[in-house]
């Protein structure tokens, strides 16, 4: 990634492929937009605060100063943010707001109320690009089969990303190519290796996403049919995205039993694909896993040593949330007859065989959190509504069942669309890890409104993961220095993306601003009521526009699309030289 100095520099001059020009460093008398004065500013950087202004022109930081340089400035908006701390808009490298982004309204209250300026998607499987035989996989509602067709051909990724920043949402957006994804484009979603023929196809569907600006690939081994892939065939997809500067990023193939194990495969595919390796929401997975997590960190540790780029992300929870239906085995979803093959008694009789064995050969985490660790989320059925947030164990005492069959029959009710909290890490690994410097943090949750939830329960990262870090972590505990979890939050993330124009407050960059007490900035999301915005985060500005006002969403919805530094168009210079950072549109 080249210096952020040239980043600024090369925004100051015309802007070439369709990129917005960056503005001149205001002069003193030139009217602002925008006038934050008398704040403690953390730039991102990790330096600590200092009490300054910052200066807004259209979309951009103009200023950044000690605090009454400004003084007499002509500005449309003045705030007055004695006491409270300026910082850039913080940036979750694991998002999951597909829907929200594509069909939905746009605004996810829960994550812009915390913070949230940036969302990056891309976990495992992503909407795009498609085939036909591939729609009814990844669209289950109209609206988004309607829009499926235009994510075909060879720039269904960019013709995605493309449809969100055209409906409308209130952060910027990016994503990572889902590895699924690239299987199943190939492959559908059937067993074994892929073919001579296959991996050709992975590597030109890879390619030109990158060239459409995704970040890279983004794995998730516990799921089918991406569990079906081999650890060669990954490295074939990390070398196909290897020129365009891709990251291989994964939610490993274990973080249980075999944690080491994932760990390891990690760093091969990283070391023999020859591109940079981020492992999604680190952990240890079940108790009987717990003491394998300084030997995680350590892993790490001597690859990042050895000269191999590293590190990772995590949201500050001791409970992780997916589909119930994860617990199955990965292979009784082979083909696409999950359901059709736990309605068979044969088939369902050695489903529960492994999950009371435990599944050896895959990752079950109901096994690993036990039943009663496992709070179940999202029911239609009226008939079950009733059982919204119990743990598995109390409903399958509720149906007269044992647990196992109690997930079966809950799946099959309700065709594989449970979600489930799964209370699997330490506190104790959860703090260790966040301390890590190459640590950085991500929420892995999709946005909500919290006026329309429908009653279902969801995990309170949605609302809170970063106002936990900012009040009970750091001011609280003091785990970390404030403007520390500001860098991971921010400059952290962006450095690691190659986005040269966000995640610091300095002139020239956009104006991605959050604005917080940090005396009473708090988390009030529990797993219990997870429906409840963060508190003591004033106002959030996305691209200059304030998205939240005194806590409350505008309803503004500015936000653009963040690409990968591999972009077509995106890699020239002016001056004709070589581009490698992201650029925003």
């Amino acid at each position: 990634m080249k210096s952020l100095a040239l980043s600024v520099s090369l925004f100051a001059a015309t802007a070439c492929g369709g990129m917005h020009a960056g503005p001149s460093i205001a002069t003193a008398d030139a009217p602002y937009d925008l006038l934050i004065t008398n704040g403690r500013v953390i730039d991102g950087t990790g330096a600590a605060w200092f009490v300054g202004d910052v200066a807004v022109r259209g979309d951009r930081i103009v200023r950044v100063v000690p605090a009454g340089l400004l003084r007499g400035a002509k500005t449309t908006r003045t705030i007055d943010a004695t006491g409270l701390a300026v910082t850039p808009g913080f940036i979750d490298i694991q998002g999951q707001s597909y829907d929200n982004f594509l069909t939905g309204d746009g605004r996810v209250i829960s994550k812009v109320t915390q913070g949230i300026t940036t969302e990056i998607l891309g976990e495992g499987t992503t909407p795009a690009p498609l085939t036909p035989t591939m729609y009814g996989w990844m669209f289950s509602d109209s609206a988004g089969l309607r829009l499926a067709p235009r994510f075909t051909g060879p720039h269904g990724f960019g013709n995605w990303l493309d449809a969100m920043g055209s409906h409308g949402v209130s952060p910027n957006v990016g994503s990572f190519l889902g590895a699924e994804t690239v299987r199943m484009y190939a492959k559908g979603k059937a067993q074994g290796p892929a073919s001579p023929a296959e991996l050709d196809t992975m590597r030109a569907v890879t390619r030109r996403a990158m060239e459409d600006g995704s970040f890279g690939v983004g794995s998730a081994l516990i799921y089918p049919p991406g569990a079906y892939a081999s650890t060669d065939e990954l490295i074939e997809i990390a070398r196909a995205m290897a020129p365009y500067g891709g990251l291989y990023i994964t939610h490993m193939r274990s973080e249980g039993d075999r944690l080491i194990e994932g760990v390891a495969e990690a760093i091969r595919i990283g070391r023999d694909g020859g591109v940079p390796v981020e492992i999604y929401h680190l952990k240890a997975a079940g108790q009987r896993n717990w003491s394998k997590a300084a030997r995680m960190v350590a892993m790490i540790d001597s690859a990042r040593r050895a000269g191999q780029d590293v590190s990772a992300d995590m949201y500050p929870y001791t409970a992780g949330m997916t589909s119930l239906a994860s617990c199955t085995p990965p292979w009784a979803s082979a083909d696409g007859k999950l359901l059709s093959n736990l309605a068979d008694a044969a088939i369902r009789a050695r489903v529960k065989s492994e999950l009371l064995g435990g599944v050896r050969d895959a990752e079950s985490l109901c096994e690993l959190a036990t039943p009663h660790g496992v709070m179940v989320t999202g029911f239609r059925d009226s008939t079950l509504k009733k059982f919204e947030g119990w743990r598995l164990d109390d409903i399958a005492h509720a149906m007269n069942e044992d647990w196992t069959d109690a997930l079966i029959d809950l799946t099959l009710r309700e065709n594989a669309r449970l979600g489930g909290i799964f209370f699997l890490a330490s506190d104790e690994n959860l703090r260790m890890q966040l301390k890590q410097p190459w640590m950085k943090f991500g929420t892995d949750a999709e946005g909500w409104d919290p006026d329309s939830t429908r009653g279902q329960m969801t995990h309170p990262r949605a609302y809170g993961t970063y106002a936990q870090l900012l009040g009970q972590l750091s001011r609280d505990e003091g785990l970390m220095p404030l403007e520390e979890v500001v860098r991971k939050a921010t400059s952290a993330v962006a450095t690691r993306l190659s986005i040269p124009d966000r995640g610091l407050l300095r002139a020239g960059m956009y104006a991605d601003i959050v604005i917080f007490d940090p005396l009473t900035v708090l988390d009030r999301a529990t797993y219990a009521a997870p429906h409840r915005t963060a508190a003591g985060i004033r106002n959030v500005f996305v691209n200059g526009v304030e998205v939240v006002r005194d806590g409350v969403h505008t309803g503004a919805k500015p936000g653009r699309i963040v690409r990968g530094a591999g972009a077509s168009g995106r890699r020239e210079t002016v001056d004709g030289r070589r581009e490698t950072g992201a650029r925003s549109q």
